[in-house]
């Protein structure tokens, strides 16, 4: 089959690799019909995410039609229509009943510390996502092997297009995470850091649940116009700017916002110090944002994480975060849990996650996708791939 495999930093190739086979009795291979670039691809593309070997197959948003099943799978059969979350879980485990499926003890069982001799879990394999992550090929291919399937591919009807239910598989459900975690609802004040895809869903996701006022920060001018037009989003540039105190000095009496997302994460540019720091390896990721978001939240909110961190940040100021009383909701989301409702707020057309799309390529066009969605190019928004 053909499939996008890593090389190196912004060295990514469409090559012909062996064909996934079924591994387990609850594996099912699927036919891929649509997948995506995700923001967070990027950090593998750019080389800064550990154990990412040459030859990996990138993708975790990917949908398709189910072309073969083990012998254990009961919950899909061959030609059903799904989507895969890009988390592998159980459905079985300690975490898993409690909803929390990215945190599932029994999918990337590698990566835990040990104590006493024992291996302690340390959360689930991802697709597509390095070895840190389980080592599981993604879906940026003509094929993929999905593991747990009893648990993981969800029916979608055929009345929807692949586009408008593509986004379930990650960043959908990641935006209303986000959102969820940062109790807005009608009236609520929201400050957004990250125009990227996540970015414009959580703001898609909070207009719908009543927010009175997003604040929508970023420097890329189209993304900026695009969540003014799209969501009536304020836009920041940070740029220009600086961002926490622009947003306070536009909240009743200058109190910040109820909540605040960081849809950024780690590799935010930061200060000639955190650039060193995090070059030399001494720090895992940059605090600039982090800092952005304590200043702009008003004291007892929320900050919610969705942005992806790595290691120890430089710069944390936990004294203004205890000072204020703030809240930090964070970490990889849990889509199973997410999904029923999603969809129906699809159907329903409350939700048109599709609206971000910009660029339709070949799987074969894969490499320029990525050029294109890193260097921000030709206004792009959102890469979607068809084999």
């Amino acid at each position: 089959m053909r499939a996008l495999t890593y090389h190196g930093a912004e060295d990514v190739r469409v090559e012909t690799v062996a064909d996934p086979i079924i591994q387990e009795a609850d594996d099912i291979i699927l036919r891929v019909t649509a997948t995506a670039i995700c923001g967070s691809d990027l950090h593998l593309y750019r080389g800064k995410i550990p154990q990412t070997e040459q030859g990996d197959i990138f993708g975790h948003e990917f949908m398709g039609i189910v072309e073969e099943v083990g012998s254990a799978v009961t919950q899909v059969k061959k030609g059903d229509r799904v989507i895969v979350p890009f988390v592998i879980a159980c459905g079985e485990c300690f975490f898993c009943q409690l909803n929390l499926t990215a945190a599932c003890e029994t999918t990337n069982s590698g990566r835990g510390a040990i104590i006493n001799k024992k291996q302690i879990p340390s959360g689930a394999a991802l697709f597509g996502y390095s070895h840190l992550y389980g080592g599981i090929p993604g879906g940026q291919a003509e094929y993929v092997r999905v593991p747990k399937a009893n648990a993981g591919p969800f029916k979608v009807p055929g009345s929807l297009s692949d586009e408008k239910v593509l986004f379930l598989t990650d960043i959908l459900p990641t935006a209303w995470q986000a959102v969820t975690n940062a109790k807005v609802s009608k009236g609520s004040t929201l400050a957004i850091y990250g125009a990227g895809p996540v970015g414009l869903l959580s703001a898609a996701c909070a207009k719908m649940l009543g927010a009175e006022k997003i604040f929508m920060v970023d420097h890329n001018q189209y993304r900026l116009k695009y969540a003014a037009e799209a969501y009536g989003a304020i836009p920041v540039d940070f740029e220009a700017v600086d961002a926490a105190e622009y947003i306070i000095q536009h909240t009743d009496n200058y109190r910040g916002v109820d909540a605040v997302i960081d849809a950024i994460g780690f590799e935010a540019k930061g200060s000639v110090i955190e650039t060193l720091l995090t070059n030399l390896k001494l720090e895992g990721s940059s605090g600039v944002v982090l800092r952005q978001c304590i200043a702009a939240v008003r004291r007892g909110g929320v900050v919610s994480v969705p942005g992806v961190y790595a290691g120890p940040i430089h710069g944390f100021l936990f004294g203004d975060a205890f000072d204020k009383g703030l809240t930090f909701k964070m970490g990889q989301t849990h889509v199973h849990h997410f999904l029923p409702q999603l969809l129906e707020l699809i159907e329903d057309g409350k939700l048109a996650p599709e609206a971000i799309i910009t660029h339709r390529m070949k799987l074969e066009d894969a490499a320029e996708g990525y050029r294109i969605f890193d260097n921000r190019e030709q206004e792009c928004r959102k890469v979607i791939l068809t084999p």
